[in-house]
């Protein structure tokens, strides 16, 4: 197997784009990818998204984008796993760079979300969770996460402030990021005291409906000097996923993503590093309770010790283990299928030190965890200096 190396990122500002198309805000995407690098072709290409048909009504996004961009005939699959799609997007791309199939291959994520009204996304997003009996019964992802939150607001004594650090904390570091859909700081009463979503996650612990796209290119890590243009060479040095049951009541814990724990070890065990060895982290911060959980699980800190490491300050930038600096998907936004590549996105900008007033100093290893549903999927990647 050969080593992948991240050559070319791309993105534009996520947000309510109303007057664009999904095509046009992924071609953006991949263009800028594609001239970060510095590529004159490429020979395969991947999208992530989750759920076009019901979002824009439109299937088929091989086809559709390989011809928007010009570039057939070249093969082009689109990836789902819901939110993780991205995420696994970016898999499928590392395999087959990595098995010799391809040389130059573009890995992306998009979806246009702010087509529907608040009820049509809510039916859409709803399909990434057990349909039968979780949605049939009522149960949405708010629904899901909240007694998540109440499981282990139970067991650990994770407090209301502390659980409103995390989207304080995300917004703290948005602020600084031109591409992030809210760029505004906000305070740990504006959390607490916002409409209050489901008990007892409010609207300010939730991630919004965004629309983005962002995508990257890969390359065998031998060719990758040629594409560096005196920047940092960025490797792939670990990827892990897994699966877990869909519906959050067939698990035996409620507070912990045993999805995110599986592919984090196997991630750690390619890169041949543990969370020690991580430097930064973005992670999927669907909702407060999510960071902190996936934290824990990710061996960052111990069970029961994430919502009292993110209230001391230890996730912010500066701190033991900054996480989400890109605002994660609370600030920065969560197009669902574009996700895993936008933290991509962001690990890249940070190794190469181009991450401005954001910029983790001295970072040379970074991990993203990209996950779908209420943890039925995830999926790690480590991106390393090389």
């Amino acid at each position: 197997m050969r080593d992948v190396a991240v050559i070319g990122i791309g993105i534009q500002r996520w947000g309510e784009l109303w007057e664009r198309s999904l095509r046009d805000l992924w071609v953006e995407a991949a263009l800028n990818a594609i001239n970060d690098a510095g590529v004159d072709h490429v020979d395969s290409m991947y999208v992530g998204c989750m759920t076009p048909g019901l979002f824009v009504g439109q299937e088929h996004l091989g086809s559709l984008l390989a011809d928007y961009l010009g570039i057939t005939p070249v093969p082009a699959t689109r990836v789902e796993s819901a939110c993780a799609s991205g995420g696994m997007a970016m898999r499928a791309g590392f395999i087959e760079v990595a098995s010799g199939l391809s040389d130059i291959v573009l890995v992306s994520g998009v979806e246009k979300m702010t087509d529907v009204d608040g009820g049509g996304a809510t039916y859409a997003l709803a399909t990434a969770a057990d349909g039968d009996y979780e949605v049939y019964n009522g149960v949405t992802f708010p629904g899901l996460y909240a007694m998540m939150a109440r499981d282990y607001m139970r067991r650990f004594g994770l407090t209301r402030e502390e659980l409103a650090a995390v989207p304080v904390k995300s917004h703290a570091n948005g602020v600084h990021n031109p591409h992030a859909q809210f760029q505004g700081a906000i305070k740990l009463e504006t959390v607490i005291n916002s409409v209050m979503v489901a008990d007892p996650l409010t609207l300010m612990d939730c991630s919004p409906i965004t629309d983005g796209a962002a995508a990257a290119i890969l390359c065998p890590l031998d060719l990758a000097a040629k594409f560096s243009k005196g920047r940092p060479v960025v490797k792939v040095a670990g990827m892990g996923a897994a699966t877990d049951s869909i519906a959050l009541h067939s698990r035996g814990d409620f507070s912990t993503l045993n999805s995110t724990v599986i592919a984090a070890k196997r991630a750690y065990d390619m890169a041949k590093v543990g969370p020690e060895d991580i430097d930064f982290a973005e992670v999927h911060d669907c909702f407060s309770i999510a960071e902190i959980i996936v934290s824990e699980d990710l061996g960052f800190f111990e069970k029961g010790k994430g919502g009292k490491a993110a209230a001391a300050g230890e996730t912010a930038i500066g701190g033991k283990k900054p996480i989400n600096t890109s605002g994660g998907l609370k600030s920065k936004g969560h197009p669902v299928g574009a996700t895993g590549i936008g933290q991509i996105h962001e690990l890249v900008t940070q190794l190469r030190g181009e991450a401005g007033k954001r910029q983790v100093e001295g970072a040379k290893r970074g991990l993203a965890q990209n996950m779908g549903g209420s943890g039925g999927s995830s999926v790690v990647h480590i991106l390393e200096v090389k």
